[in-house]
């Protein structure tokens, strides 16, 4: 039963390293990742619990970053190119008004098209 907590420090450590790595030089706060690394590597519990507490951002944290991008370039089935990261609306007002936009814009689209059938219409005749 002992033997179950290095066990468990050891691979909380081993992800935190890795996740501090992969991660974009904005996405860490406080420290630079250097001196998260070494941190973590001479204080592995404090470090470790220190790094996911305070020293990595987590908004808007998607596959693109972390140790997210490592398995999703894993399952990219041996891709080399990283997925572009997907923009996520930041408030509900803006997903509202991107939807408005997109409803104006088809509504437009089909206008257009109805002109394109008249005149079409008219230049038959």
């Amino acid at each position: 039963m002992l033997a179950v907590f290095p066990v468990i420090l050891l691979a909380a450590m081993v992800i935190a390293l890795i996740d501090i790595i992969m991660r974009d030089d904005w996405q860490v706060r406080h420290l630079p990742k250097f001196g998260w690394i070494l941190l973590v590597i001479l204080l592995p519990l404090i470090g470790t619990l220190l790094w996911f507490l305070l020293g990595r951002e987590y908004g808007g944290a998607a596959a693109s970053e972390g140790i997210g991008s490592l398995l999703a370039q894993r399952g990219a089935q041996g891709s080399r190119s990283q997925l572009p990261p997907v923009p996520q609306p930041s408030t509900t007002e803006q997903q509202l008004a991107d939807l408005d936009r997109e409803i104006e814009y088809y509504q437009r689209r089909a206008e257009l098209d109805r002109l394109k059938r008249e005149a079409d219409g008219d230049a038959a005749r």
